[in-house]
This record gives C-alpha cells, structure tokens and sequence, in this order.
C-alpha cells in the first residue's frame, strides 16, 4: 500500500523518481530540510524507517542492515546520521541481483563520503531536491515551458500578475508546509527553519550559532554578489578591524560556516559560464552564492509582504532569488544528463547575464531578471550584446543562442519583442 501523504502536491521529481526507480536498485533523494524530499519518497514507497527517530538510529548503529527490512520501495529517511546504511543499501542491492526499485534514501546534508567504502556507482543514483517552485505551488500556469523555449514553442497571451502575490511568494517561500497559510503567518515555516539550522545542526557541527546567523545576514545582504571573505568576516564579526590583518584569516574564520551552509543545501553556488567549452572563465570566475529559497534571505533581513514592497531595490534582488530557484527546478525536470546547471555571465567589459542555462548537447540560453516589464528595453539590450559578442568569439562551439529571455515579475503579456527576445512572466514560467 502506498505511504503517500494525504494532501500531497505532485512535485516535478516524482517523473525522474519514477523512472530512476525503473533502473536502479536505490535512489538517493537530498536536498534542504523541509523541502519535501521525505513526502515525495512517501509517494513513491511502500514502507519507512526514521534514522532521527531515536531507537530507529540505535538499532541502526548496531546493525544497518536491520532498518532495511520492509515492503519495497523501502524508504530510509536521513540515512546520512548513520552513514553506514549506505554500504548496507550497496550491499543489499548486490546481494539481490541489482534487482529494481529498492530503496529510497533521504538525506538533508551532504555526507563524508570518507566515511563509506563504496561510491554506489551503479546501485545507487542521486537526486537533487529543492523547495517548490512556482509552478508546483500553483502560483505558475506553466504556459510557457523551458523545454519548449528550447524547441521553439512560443505563443503570446495575456497574463494577470499582481506584484502583492509575489511579494507574499518570496516570504513564504516554497515550503510545503506553508502553502494555504494566513497572510501574517507566512514566513514562520522559513524563520523555523533557519533556528533548526542555527540552533541545532549548526551547533551539533560544533560551529558558533550565532555567528553562522551573523554570516548569513552578511550573504543575505550581499544576494545577486560575491562578497569578499573580507566583506563576510567584518559584516560577522560585528565591526571588528579587519585593516592590516593577512586575508587568510578571514577565509580560516568564514570558511568553515559557508562550507556548512553549502552540506546544509542551504546556499548554491552560481558557476560562471562563457561560451567556448573549455574557457579558463568557467573555473576561475568568482561564484556568487544564492539562497535555495527566497524566503531564507526575506526571514534573515526581517522581510514581510508589506515591508517588501516598500523596498524596491531589495524587492528585485529577492525576485532574482525566486528565479534562479525555479531556474534550477525547471532544468532539472529536464531530464537530461548530466543534468543542466544555472550559471550566470559577467565580464570585464561590464557585460552581465542573470542567468545562462546550457544543455549538453550545447544549446544554451540567456535570461536577465526584472521585477517590471519598464526594465525590459535595458535587459534586452544587454541580452542582444551578450549574443553578438559570444557569435563574435572563434572559440565558441555554438555561437547563437537558442533563444534570449526576461523574465519579469509584472507584466500584462507574454510576448517577444521584435528583435526576438522572449519576456516570459514568471507566473507562466515552467518546465
């Protein structure tokens, strides 16, 4: 019998769960605590057992192989806490001829692999899970597809925005357990979920709680940038002196908690791109990190709808936010491998692009962010240099885009402009 949650809202891993589960033998589902990724295996499994259940985790540290014992798919949720499953599940799978569909393992922080014999290759698949997008928050009409931006499937319509709602979509967030919330209740899921990040995992990692808050107001502050160790370091460490003092110090002090925010899928980094594959700016640009849910910057600047919307400037950073996040989701559900990346494009010349999605196959694609449609002339300007000059460039594989987007928080229209730019609003973005 099936374990799916009353209530569930499909998410758009259940089709790539469906079809992992069709050719492996486990699947690994991670991603950010309250995310949904133990609702969504729930869906998909037949029987569960909860290693931060207490007795659960004993008897798991005793012997590992005792909490995979169920109807299958079985799920075990927050393996990582006894990171000896993970052979347990690898050895299960060998022992039982690589047969199909047998476990779902869920997992909140990334694990020392060190702390395993075996990588899982090919027992073990991976899955990455983020907060609900848009689209599967019902927020999204999904009339215009990423997948068939790339084929070249466009239609103009008419579309209703109200910039009130995405004010209220970035504080809430893409929590499950937020979704039908009251007006003045809906950042309570994010600001519980940043004491459990601070107050517990941050503290059982032995790292000061109080200063991993103080870093992320710092990165909260600084979304849509990279800021400095320097910057980080004096934001943090409450105006302490940081003239004279060798850099290396700021990144031994800050280090350690941006690390711990990146195992908690708490931050992601956004990766440079430019065109030609193997361009030495693809690893030596500096990443900016991105919160994997705008309400996680919104909560730690003391944000509310309200209060948003009177902050314009910081209104349109988090309206970036809540665009990579869907970014990211809608590539993902792609399906394709190796799954695409969200990456962003900044060079010397001042040239920016807020966002460029490549497939691998080598088509890619540039989008800039706007909260209003007044913005569009500027944005499609820069999208249309960012064109000409990768077409320009002898080294780039595939030197025309498939095709150059805004996206746009108010809007009365979809449509493309006439030099063929697409401004897709957000609240017809999907996969």
């Amino acid at each position: 019998m099936s374990l799916e949650p009353t209530g569930y809202r499909p998410r758009l891993l259940d089709r790539m769960l469906e079809r992992k589960l069709k050719a492996f033998g486990a699947i690994e589902v991670t991603g950010t605590k309250f995310c949904g990724k133990t609702w969504t295996s729930l869906a998909h499994g037949e029987s569960i057992a909860h290693i931060d259940d207490a007795p659960i985790r004993r008897m798991a540290e005793l012997d590992a192989s005792l909490v995979l014992e169920g109807a299958r798919p079985h799920v075990v949720d927050e393996w990582q806490d006894v990171p000896g499953i993970w052979d347990a599940v690898r050895r299960r799978v060998d022992e039982e001829g690589n047969a199909r569909g047998q476990f779902i393992l869920t997992g909140s922080s990334t694990t020392d692999m060190r702390l395993v014999s075996h990588s899982g290759a090919g027992r073990i698949a991976r899955l990455h899970m983020r907060p609900m997008s848009l689209l599967e928050s019902g927020l999204s009409d999904g009339s215009v597809s990423l997948a068939g931006l790339f084929e070249g499937t466009f239609e103009r319509h008419q579309v209703e925005a109200d910039v009130r709602q995405l004010a209220r979509a970035i504080c809430q967030g893409g929590w499950p357990a937020s979704l039908g919330m009251e007006q003045d209740l809906v950042g309570e899921v994010p600001s519980q979920y940043l004491d459990a990040l601070f107050e517990v995992s941050a503290t059982r990692r032995g790292l000061d709680p109080s200063l991993a808050r103080r870093v992320a107001i710092s990165l909260a502050r600084s979304t849509g940038h990279a800021p400095t160790y320097r910057t980080l370091y004096a934001d943090a460490c409450e105006g302490e002196e940081a003239a004279g003092v060798d850099p290396s110090v700021f990144r031994q002090a800050i280090e350690p908690y941006v690390a711990f925010f990146r195992e908690q899928h708490f931050v992601e980094d956004l990766l440079g791109w430019d065109a030609p594959v193997k361009s030495r700016s693809r690893v030596r640009t500096k990443p900016r990190r991105s919160f994997v849910d705008p309400s996680l910057p919104a909560a730690l600047l003391g944000m509310t709808p309200s209060r948003l919307l009177l902050e314009t400037q910081l209104f349109g950073s988090l309206f970036e936010e809540l665009c990579l996040r869907d970014l990211r989701v809608y590539a993902s559900a792609l399906g394709l491998t190796p799954e695409p990346q969200v990456r962003y494009y900044s060079d010397a010349d001042g040239l920016e692009a807020d966002a460029v999605i490549e497939l691998p196959d080598g088509r890619w694609a540039a989008f800039e962010v706007k909260l209003s449609e007044e913005k569009v002339p500027e944005a499609e300007k820069g999208l249309l240099r960012l064109r000409n000059k990768v077409a320009a460039n002898p080294a780039a594989r595939n030197p025309e885009p498939a095709f150059l987007a805004v996206i746009v928080g108010k809007a009365s229209y979809a449509w493309r402009t006439p030099k063929g730019v697409y401004v897709v609003p957000v609240t017809t973005l999907g996969a």
